[in-house]
């Protein structure tokens, strides 16, 4: 019998209902469900399975494997993989701080990135170089999360459990202090002087997000973030280097394909062992990946292990730009297309379900296929705290967005955002700033954009800008979709009651 490798899996000719599937284009004659009859008709006879069977039985197993392995573990790979490229490119170590010192533009692929503040992330190492102090300057908003992207554990301080925020939402409330990080497990006594956080992963982000009031001029922002010191507990006199990232051309986004398997297995490597229970520490040794050992998959294995990787990739992608939107509480709005990534259908940053009953695995897949890092405090349903970011895949005819279109966003007037609000595009191939050739993907209220008499202001996206509104465009791709996100930083009593809704991105042409 002989043997294909299809989109999705390598099985006998026999399953080829797949091949004609995985690759046509929304065509609801075709089902997948001769591909699963055919899975399960393979020829048993009296009981036993043929060699043809058996070997499809395998390889489907391990495809299937891989691709709830991808799922399950994008979140850390996501920033593992933002942690090896910042290293390849900036250097590696603890004092190692790359800062977007002229903010951040499509020459830096990374998820869903704000250009509207100062960016810096620096990768820790609590297994190789133990409990870390960290020294936050002030007037920051930052976090610490672990690697599988949960805020770490902080202090209780007059009855308030903080966990991940530092700076303005973290118990120096934006005026700086020493945090000292402690690794998983650790069992010393925390010496006094600090604000103490416990990490579940050796591996921690620091991500510090600056404000400024002038685009005009960052400098005193950059400055304030290279006031940064990280260092060991008891070896305060590290110097730090603070490399320009703006301007670099640097892939930090996780692999569509088999090679998430070898960063998956790094990672795995890095970290004590029961970063992963033994249910899911079974999952990847099925597929190969077992801590202290080599993972070297022969050719075969290797190719259904790509065919898996590109199908989940698929797969998360799909959840977050289809499904999001029919899950209870994804819309923000009944009559508009906005849905938030990480909000809603979760009742904390365990990622459980409303009723605490499960790890919704959807949910935190889908978020981490395009954003990374978690802030509680930046989910604040308190008016004046957080920032809400309403996305939009479609528009309002319910189509997804185009960069063949173009495209008008009408905002209504007093915009109920505090500190500032604007609006960012992505590609939607890699969840990153579009390459248009115009200097940031994002317009916002410090752009000074050009407003109605009654002081709403209508903004266009598309590949042409609409004659005399040149100051409130941004330039789509042809050939590319993009999605749109709205930042709110510090909303107003007028965002949560709803009395203030943007209008939906409508095509113009």
């Amino acid at each position: 019998m002989t043997r294909v490798l299809l989109g999705c899996v390598t099985v006998s000719t026999l399953l080829s209902g797949c091949s004609s599937t995985v690759g046509a284009a929304d065509s609801d004659a075709q089902s997948p469900v001769a591909r699963y009859d055919a899975l399960a008709d393979l020829p048993f006879p009296e009981g036993y399975p043929t060699k043809g069977a058996a070997s499809a039985l395998k390889d489907e197993l391990l495809f299937q494997r891989a691709t709830q392995v991808y799922l399950w573990a994008l979140p850390v790979v996501n920033l593992y993989a933002m942690k090896e490229s910042s290293e390849r490119a900036f250097g590696a170590g603890y004092d190692v701080f790359p800062v977007w010192k002229k903010r951040l533009d499509a020459r830096t692929r990374v998820a869903t990135p704000n250009s509207d503040v100062i960016y810096a992330m620096g990768y820790i190492d609590l297994g190789r170089d133990g409990p870390m102090v960290v020294e936050i300057p002030p007037k920051q908003q930052g976090i610490l999360n672990d690697f599988w992207q949960r805020p770490i554990e902080g202090p209780d301080i007059d009855g308030k459990q903080y966990a991940g925020d530092v700076g303005f939402a973290g118990p120096d409330r934006g005026k700086g202090g020493k945090f000292l990080v402690l690794p998983p497990g650790y069992r010393g006594a925390a010496p006094e002087g600090y604000f103490v956080y416990r990490s579940r992963t050796n591996n921690v982000l620091a991500f510090w997000r600056a404000f400024f009031a002038d685009p005009e001029n960052l400098a005193p922002s950059v400055g304030l973030i290279e006031q940064t010191r990280i260092y060991p507990l008891g070896k305060p006199g590290a110097s730090m280097r603070f490399p320009d990232a703006s301007g670099k051309p640097v892939d930090m986004l996780f692999p569509s394909d088999g090679s998430f398997f070898d960063m998956l297995a790094r990672f795995v490597d890095s970290e004590p062992l029961d970063t992963a229970d033994s249910d899911w520490r079974g999952m990847m040794a099925a597929i190969g990946i077992v801590k202290g050992q080599p993972f070297k998959p022969d050719a075969h294995t290797r190719a259904i292990l790509d065919a898996a990787a590109r199908t989940a990739f698929k797969m998360s992608r799909s959840m977050m730009y289809e499904e999001l939107a029919k899950r209870p509480g994804g819309l923000i709005y009944s009559d508009r297309q906005y849905v938030t990534p990480t909000r809603n259908f979760v009742t904390d940053r365990e990622w459980t379900d409303k009723a605490g009953r499960f790890l919704d695995l959807d949910a935190r897949t889908a978020a981490y296929s395009i954003v990374y890092g978690t802030s509680p405090a930046m989910g604040s349903s308190v008016p004046g705290q957080g920032a809400p970011f309403l996305t939009a895949f479609k528009s309002g005819d319910g189509r997804f967005l185009s960069g063949e279109r173009n495209y008008r966003l009408h905002l209504p007037p007093n915009v109920p955002a505090a500190i500032f609000w604007s609006v960012t595009l992505y590609d939607t191939e890699t969840a990153s700033g579009p390459d248009n050739g115009q200097p940031l993907p994002s317009i916002g209220s410090r752009d000074k954009p050009v407003s109605n008499a009654d002081g709403s202001v209508d903004l266009y996206f598309g590949p042409d800008a609409p004659p005399g509104k040149e100051r409130n465009w941004r330039h789509t791709v042809p050939g590319k979709g993009f999605f749109a996100m709205l930042r709110l930083y510090g909303p107003t009593q007028a965002y949560f009651d709803q009395s203030w809704k943007p209008g939906d991105i409508e095509r113009v042409n």
